[in-house]
Protein backbone atom coordinates (compact mmCIF):
# COMPACT_ATOMS: atom_id res chain seq x y z
CA UNK A 1 0.00 0.00 0.00
CA UNK A 2 1.15 3.52 -0.83
CA UNK A 3 0.68 6.66 1.20
CA UNK A 4 0.31 8.80 -1.93
CA UNK A 5 -0.08 8.17 -5.65
CA UNK A 6 0.07 11.17 -7.98
CA UNK A 7 -1.50 11.23 -11.44
CA UNK A 8 -0.39 13.73 -14.07
CA UNK A 9 2.17 14.59 -16.71
CA UNK A 10 5.86 14.51 -15.89
CA UNK A 11 8.17 16.81 -17.82
CA UNK A 12 11.81 17.58 -18.33
CA UNK A 13 12.36 21.26 -17.58
CA UNK A 14 15.12 23.50 -18.87
CA UNK A 15 15.57 26.52 -16.60
CA UNK A 16 16.99 29.62 -18.28
CA UNK A 17 18.01 32.44 -15.95
CA UNK A 18 18.12 35.73 -17.84
CA UNK A 19 20.82 38.18 -16.80
CA UNK A 20 19.03 40.89 -14.79
CA UNK A 21 21.34 43.54 -16.21
CA UNK A 22 20.66 42.80 -19.87
CA UNK A 23 19.14 45.78 -21.66
CA UNK A 24 16.94 43.73 -23.98
CA UNK A 25 14.63 42.41 -21.27
CA UNK A 26 12.18 44.04 -18.87
CA UNK A 27 9.18 43.07 -16.78
CA UNK A 28 5.82 44.71 -16.08
CA UNK A 29 4.47 43.08 -12.91
CA UNK A 30 1.17 44.98 -13.06
CA UNK A 31 0.32 43.55 -16.47
CA UNK A 32 2.27 40.31 -15.88
CA UNK A 33 4.33 40.95 -19.02
CA UNK A 34 7.83 39.68 -19.71
CA UNK A 35 9.20 41.87 -22.50
CA UNK A 36 12.02 40.67 -24.76
CA UNK A 37 13.21 43.04 -27.47
CA UNK A 38 13.19 41.15 -30.76
CA UNK A 39 16.32 41.39 -32.84
CA UNK A 40 18.52 41.71 -29.76
CA UNK A 41 20.80 39.25 -28.03
CA UNK A 42 19.41 38.38 -24.58
CA UNK A 43 22.15 37.27 -22.21
CA UNK A 44 21.71 34.21 -20.03
CA UNK A 45 23.20 34.08 -16.55
CA UNK A 46 22.91 30.32 -16.07
CA UNK A 47 20.89 27.26 -17.09
CA UNK A 48 19.97 24.01 -15.40
CA UNK A 49 17.80 21.03 -16.25
CA UNK A 50 15.61 18.87 -14.02
CA UNK A 51 12.52 16.72 -13.89
CA UNK A 52 9.28 18.62 -13.36
CA UNK A 53 5.53 18.56 -13.73
CA UNK A 54 3.03 18.91 -10.88
CA UNK A 55 2.60 15.16 -10.33
CA UNK A 56 6.34 14.49 -10.21
CA UNK A 57 7.05 17.48 -7.98
CA UNK A 58 4.41 16.51 -5.41
CA UNK A 59 5.47 12.84 -5.43
CA UNK A 60 9.11 13.79 -4.82
CA UNK A 61 8.16 16.38 -2.18
CA UNK A 62 6.06 13.91 -0.19
CA UNK A 63 8.67 11.17 -0.57
CA UNK A 64 11.30 13.54 0.80
CA UNK A 65 9.07 14.04 3.85
CA UNK A 66 8.87 10.31 4.47
CA UNK A 67 5.75 9.17 2.61
CA UNK A 68 5.76 6.10 0.36
CA UNK A 69 4.85 7.51 -3.04
CA UNK A 70 4.30 6.45 -6.63
CA UNK A 71 3.42 8.32 -9.80
CA UNK A 72 1.10 7.27 -12.62
CA UNK A 73 2.32 9.05 -15.74
CA UNK A 74 3.31 8.54 -19.37
CA UNK A 75 6.62 9.50 -20.90
CA UNK A 76 8.13 8.93 -24.31
CA UNK A 77 10.63 6.16 -24.91
CA UNK A 78 13.25 8.81 -25.58
CA UNK A 79 16.24 10.21 -23.73
CA UNK A 80 14.08 12.71 -21.84
CA UNK A 81 11.74 9.95 -20.73
CA UNK A 82 14.59 7.83 -19.44
CA UNK A 83 16.02 10.87 -17.64
CA UNK A 84 12.68 11.31 -15.84
CA UNK A 85 12.52 7.62 -14.90
CA UNK A 86 16.04 7.82 -13.50
CA UNK A 87 15.29 11.00 -11.53
CA UNK A 88 12.13 9.48 -10.04
CA UNK A 89 14.00 6.36 -8.96
CA UNK A 90 16.82 8.43 -7.48
CA UNK A 91 14.24 10.36 -5.42
CA UNK A 92 12.71 7.11 -4.13
CA UNK A 93 9.41 7.47 -6.01
CA UNK A 94 8.06 4.13 -7.24
CA UNK A 95 7.89 3.94 -11.05
CA UNK A 96 5.84 0.77 -11.54
CA UNK A 97 2.90 2.90 -12.78
CA UNK A 98 5.01 4.83 -15.33
CA UNK A 99 4.56 3.92 -18.99
CA UNK A 100 7.26 4.62 -21.59
CA UNK A 101 5.51 4.95 -24.95
CA UNK A 102 7.42 3.83 -28.04
CA UNK A 103 7.53 6.38 -30.85
CA UNK A 104 6.28 9.18 -28.56
CA UNK A 105 8.02 12.26 -27.21
CA UNK A 106 8.24 13.26 -23.57
CA UNK A 107 6.68 16.53 -22.46
CA UNK A 108 9.17 19.29 -21.83
CA UNK A 109 9.20 22.92 -20.78
CA UNK A 110 11.51 25.89 -21.05
CA UNK A 111 11.27 28.02 -17.91
CA UNK A 112 12.42 31.61 -18.29
CA UNK A 113 13.46 33.19 -14.97
CA UNK A 114 13.84 36.95 -14.68
CA UNK A 115 13.78 39.05 -11.48
CA UNK A 116 12.52 35.99 -9.51
CA UNK A 117 9.45 35.70 -11.79
CA UNK A 118 9.03 32.82 -14.20
CA UNK A 119 7.42 32.28 -17.59
CA UNK A 120 6.92 28.71 -18.81
CA UNK A 121 7.01 27.64 -22.45
CA UNK A 122 5.35 24.22 -22.34
CA UNK A 123 5.25 21.53 -25.02
CA UNK A 124 2.33 19.10 -24.68
CA UNK A 125 3.05 16.09 -26.85
CA UNK A 126 -0.20 14.46 -28.10
CA UNK A 127 -1.46 11.71 -25.80
CA UNK A 128 -4.36 9.31 -25.48
CA UNK A 129 -4.14 8.88 -21.73
CA UNK A 130 -4.84 5.57 -20.03
CA UNK A 131 -4.70 4.76 -16.33
CA UNK A 132 -3.09 1.55 -15.07
CA UNK A 133 -4.71 -0.49 -12.33
CA UNK A 134 -3.97 1.40 -9.14
CA UNK A 135 -2.78 -0.25 -5.93
CA UNK A 136 -4.15 0.78 -2.54
CA UNK A 137 -3.22 4.26 -1.39
CA UNK A 138 -4.22 6.62 1.39
CA UNK A 139 -4.23 9.68 -0.91
CA UNK A 140 -4.68 10.01 -4.67
CA UNK A 141 -3.41 13.32 -6.08
CA UNK A 142 -4.83 14.21 -9.50
CA UNK A 143 -3.25 17.09 -11.36
CA UNK A 144 -2.16 18.54 -14.70
CA UNK A 145 -2.92 16.62 -17.91
CA UNK A 146 -3.36 17.80 -21.49
CA UNK A 147 -5.85 17.09 -24.25
CA UNK A 148 -7.78 13.79 -24.01
CA UNK A 149 -7.56 13.59 -20.22
CA UNK A 150 -11.28 12.78 -19.94
CA UNK A 151 -11.03 9.00 -20.40
CA UNK A 152 -8.34 8.68 -17.75
CA UNK A 153 -10.39 10.78 -15.35
CA UNK A 154 -13.45 8.54 -15.84
CA UNK A 155 -11.34 5.49 -14.94
CA UNK A 156 -9.92 7.26 -11.91
CA UNK A 157 -13.36 8.34 -10.73
CA UNK A 158 -14.60 4.74 -10.85
CA UNK A 159 -11.56 3.69 -8.81
CA UNK A 160 -12.32 6.28 -6.14
CA UNK A 161 -15.96 5.20 -6.03
CA UNK A 162 -14.88 1.57 -5.49
CA UNK A 163 -12.35 2.61 -2.83
CA UNK A 164 -14.02 5.20 -0.57
CA UNK A 165 -11.13 4.84 1.90
CA UNK A 166 -8.88 6.60 -0.65
CA UNK A 167 -8.92 10.37 -0.27
CA UNK A 168 -8.99 12.22 -3.59
CA UNK A 169 -6.93 15.42 -3.81
CA UNK A 170 -7.10 17.57 -6.95
CA UNK A 171 -5.03 20.38 -8.42
CA UNK A 172 -6.19 20.74 -12.04
CA UNK A 173 -3.73 22.05 -14.61
CA UNK A 174 -4.18 25.02 -16.93
CA UNK A 175 -5.50 22.95 -19.86
CA UNK A 176 -8.10 21.23 -17.69
CA UNK A 177 -9.26 24.52 -16.18
CA UNK A 178 -9.43 26.25 -19.56
CA UNK A 179 -10.98 23.53 -21.70
CA UNK A 180 -12.31 20.84 -19.35
CA UNK A 181 -13.95 22.64 -16.45
CA UNK A 182 -17.25 20.77 -16.74
CA UNK A 183 -15.37 17.49 -16.62
CA UNK A 184 -13.31 18.54 -13.60
CA UNK A 185 -16.51 19.58 -11.79
CA UNK A 186 -17.65 15.95 -11.90
CA UNK A 187 -15.01 15.21 -9.25
CA UNK A 188 -15.97 17.88 -6.72
CA UNK A 189 -18.43 15.80 -4.71
CA UNK A 190 -15.71 13.13 -4.32
CA UNK A 191 -12.89 15.56 -3.50
CA UNK A 192 -11.37 15.49 -0.03
CA UNK A 193 -9.01 18.41 -0.71
CA UNK A 194 -8.50 20.84 -3.60
CA UNK A 195 -5.47 23.05 -4.17
CA UNK A 196 -5.76 26.20 -6.28
CA UNK A 197 -3.96 29.48 -6.60
CA UNK A 198 -6.11 32.61 -6.40
CA UNK A 199 -6.45 32.97 -10.17
CA UNK A 200 -7.37 29.32 -10.67
CA UNK A 201 -9.99 29.49 -7.93
CA UNK A 202 -11.62 32.47 -9.68
CA UNK A 203 -11.85 30.42 -12.88
CA UNK A 204 -13.49 27.55 -11.02
CA UNK A 205 -16.22 29.66 -9.39
CA UNK A 206 -16.63 31.84 -12.48
CA UNK A 207 -16.05 35.20 -10.80
CA UNK A 208 -13.55 37.24 -8.80
CA UNK A 209 -14.39 37.32 -5.11
CA UNK A 210 -12.42 37.77 -1.93
CA UNK A 211 -10.82 34.50 -0.91
CA UNK A 212 -13.11 33.56 2.03
CA UNK A 213 -16.16 33.98 -0.25
CA UNK A 214 -14.38 32.02 -2.98
CA UNK A 215 -13.68 29.21 -0.53
CA UNK A 216 -17.31 29.16 0.62
CA UNK A 217 -18.41 28.79 -3.01
CA UNK A 218 -15.95 25.95 -3.57
CA UNK A 219 -17.33 24.14 -0.54
CA UNK A 220 -20.84 24.56 -1.97
CA UNK A 221 -19.70 22.48 -4.94
CA UNK A 222 -19.02 19.56 -2.60
CA UNK A 223 -15.27 19.94 -1.96
CA UNK A 224 -14.57 19.00 1.65
CA UNK A 225 -11.28 20.91 2.21
CA UNK A 226 -9.80 23.80 0.23
CA UNK A 227 -6.35 25.40 0.12
CA UNK A 228 -5.67 28.56 -1.90
CA UNK A 229 -2.28 30.20 -2.39
CA UNK A 230 -2.08 33.92 -3.08
CA UNK A 231 1.48 34.35 -4.33
CA UNK A 232 3.68 36.44 -2.03
CA UNK A 233 0.63 37.44 0.06
CA UNK A 234 0.28 34.04 1.73
CA UNK A 235 -2.23 31.21 1.76
CA UNK A 236 -5.70 30.28 2.97
CA UNK A 237 -7.20 26.92 3.92
CA UNK A 238 -10.56 25.71 5.14
CA UNK A 239 -12.27 22.62 6.54
CA UNK A 240 -15.73 23.90 5.60
CA UNK A 241 -16.27 25.67 8.91
CA UNK A 242 -13.21 27.84 9.52
CA UNK A 243 -10.95 29.66 7.04
CA UNK A 244 -7.37 30.15 8.20
CA UNK A 245 -4.82 32.58 6.78
CA UNK A 246 -1.03 32.30 6.86
CA UNK A 247 1.28 35.05 5.58
CA UNK A 248 4.46 33.94 3.81
CA UNK A 249 7.66 33.42 5.74
CA UNK A 250 10.08 36.35 5.23
CA UNK A 251 12.22 34.84 2.47
CA UNK A 252 13.54 36.66 -0.60
CA UNK A 253 12.80 34.38 -3.58
CA UNK A 254 15.47 33.42 -6.08
CA UNK A 255 12.88 31.75 -8.33
CA UNK A 256 9.25 30.73 -7.87
CA UNK A 257 8.98 27.61 -10.02
CA UNK A 258 7.55 24.70 -8.04
CA UNK A 259 6.45 26.75 -5.03
CA UNK A 260 2.81 25.68 -5.37
CA UNK A 261 3.74 22.01 -5.69
CA UNK A 262 6.06 22.25 -2.68
CA UNK A 263 3.23 23.84 -0.70
CA UNK A 264 0.90 21.01 -1.70
CA UNK A 265 3.37 18.24 -0.83
CA UNK A 266 4.16 19.84 2.54
CA UNK A 267 0.47 20.38 3.32
CA UNK A 268 -0.49 16.83 2.33
CA UNK A 269 2.39 15.27 4.24
CA UNK A 270 1.34 17.11 7.39
CA UNK A 271 -2.21 15.78 7.04
CA UNK A 272 -0.82 12.27 6.57
CA UNK A 273 0.99 12.68 9.88
CA UNK A 274 -2.32 13.72 11.51
CA UNK A 275 -1.40 17.41 11.83
CA UNK A 276 -4.05 20.14 11.99
CA UNK A 277 -4.87 22.33 8.99
CA UNK A 278 -2.98 25.34 10.45
CA UNK A 279 0.02 23.05 10.93
CA UNK A 280 -0.38 21.77 7.37
CA UNK A 281 -0.29 25.36 6.13
CA UNK A 282 2.97 25.91 8.01
CA UNK A 283 4.46 22.75 6.50
CA UNK A 284 3.40 23.85 3.02
CA UNK A 285 4.75 27.37 3.46
CA UNK A 286 8.06 26.14 4.86
CA UNK A 287 8.46 23.66 1.99
CA UNK A 288 7.68 26.34 -0.59
CA UNK A 289 10.18 28.62 1.14
CA UNK A 290 12.91 26.05 0.59
CA UNK A 291 12.10 25.66 -3.09
CA UNK A 292 12.03 29.37 -3.95
CA UNK A 293 15.62 29.69 -2.75
CA UNK A 294 16.82 27.36 -5.53
CA UNK A 295 16.41 27.07 -9.29
CA UNK A 296 14.21 24.08 -10.10
CA UNK A 297 11.10 22.66 -8.47
CA UNK A 298 12.72 20.02 -6.26
CA UNK A 299 16.22 21.05 -5.20
CA UNK A 300 15.10 23.00 -2.12
CA UNK A 301 12.52 20.50 -0.82
CA UNK A 302 12.67 19.86 2.93
CA UNK A 303 13.02 16.52 4.67
CA UNK A 304 11.53 15.94 8.12
CA UNK A 305 14.63 17.08 9.99
CA UNK A 306 14.91 20.32 8.03
CA UNK A 307 11.16 20.86 8.33
CA UNK A 308 11.34 20.75 12.12
CA UNK A 309 14.32 23.11 12.12
CA UNK A 310 12.70 25.61 9.74
CA UNK A 311 9.39 25.63 11.62
CA UNK A 312 11.18 26.19 14.94
CA UNK A 313 13.15 29.04 13.39
CA UNK A 314 10.09 30.84 12.05
CA UNK A 315 8.10 30.34 15.22
CA UNK A 316 10.71 32.56 16.87
CA UNK A 317 10.71 35.14 14.06
CA UNK A 318 6.96 35.39 13.47
CA UNK A 319 4.43 35.73 16.33
CA UNK A 320 2.29 32.70 17.15
CA UNK A 321 -0.71 34.26 15.44
CA UNK A 322 1.00 33.71 12.10
CA UNK A 323 -1.79 31.25 11.33
CA UNK A 324 -4.99 33.05 12.18
CA UNK A 325 -8.67 32.67 11.43
CA UNK A 326 -9.65 34.70 8.38
CA UNK A 327 -13.36 33.86 8.48
CA UNK A 328 -15.99 31.65 10.04
CA UNK A 329 -18.23 29.98 7.47
CA UNK A 330 -21.93 29.48 8.13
Amino acid sequence: MFDLITIGDATLDLFVVIDQHTEGCSIDKNKKHLLLNYGEKIYIETTTQSMGGNAANVAVGAQTLGLKTAIATEVGADINGYAIMHALSEAGVHTSLVKALKGKETRYSVVLNYESERTILSYHTPRIYTLPKLPSTAYLYYTSLGKSFEGLQDTMKKHVERHPETRLVINPGSYQLRYGMKKIQELFSRTFLAFFNKEEAAIVIGEKEDIPKTIKKLHSFGIAHVAITDSERGSYASDGQTVWFLPPFPIAPLAKTGAGDAYASGFLSALFYKKSIPDAMRWGTANAGGVIQEFGAQKGLLNNQRMRRVLAQYKKIVPEQYTKKAAQLD
